[in-house]
């Protein structure tokens, strides 16, 4: 089982055991961090989030703060007397994956999930102010509460709300 998971602006395959470099997290060696922005899980099946998989997530033990090698930033301009050099070393986190969430397992399963809640969406539509009057009639001709057309929308609400 693998997992695509996001984290500092930057998407990581991984795995049980796994030991890689993130951009510099807020914790000391030894802790455990999760990761939540889980964009996929794969195993027998893909399962893509949108944009994340929900409740899904990595957990991991960070092993190492440290820096990366220097990188030199050299400008130049040739006749001009112009030279600028500088260096550059990025802060990382070297972390290594512990285990997936409890959830990790179930979002394989997550499609039936979705439609079983997209047929309760279907089953009871929701009805909000920022809705406009026509769309309240139209749901309540569909549940079959009898509303006048000249009702306010507040009216239209209550009525669909008492059925």
């Amino acid at each position: 089982m693998y997992a695509i998971i996001m984290t500092g602006g930057k998407q990581y395959r991984v795995q049980q055991g796994d030991e890689f470099r993130v951009e510099k997290l807020d914790a000391e060696v030894g802790d455990k961090v999760v990761f939540d922005k889980v964009v996929a899980v794969g195993g027998d099946k893909l399962v893509a989030g949108t944009p994340f998989v929900e409740g899904c997530t990595v957990e991991a033990e960070v092993l190492e703060q440290g820096k990366a090698d220097k990188v030199i930033i050299y400008k130049y301009k040739a006749k001009k007397d112009y030279r600028r050099k500088n260096g550059h070393r990025q802060p990382y986190t070297l972390v290594k994956v512990t285990g997936f969430g409890k959830s990790a397992a179930k979002a394989e399963k997550a499609p039936k999930a979705e439609k079983a809640e997209k047929a309760e969406a279907k089953a009871a539509p929701k009805v909000s102010a920022s809705m406009k009057k026509d769309e309240l009639l139209a749901v309540a001709k569909e549940m079959g509460v009898k509303v006048d057309a000249k009702a306010t929308k507040a009216d239209i609400i209550a009525a669909i709300e008492a059925k």
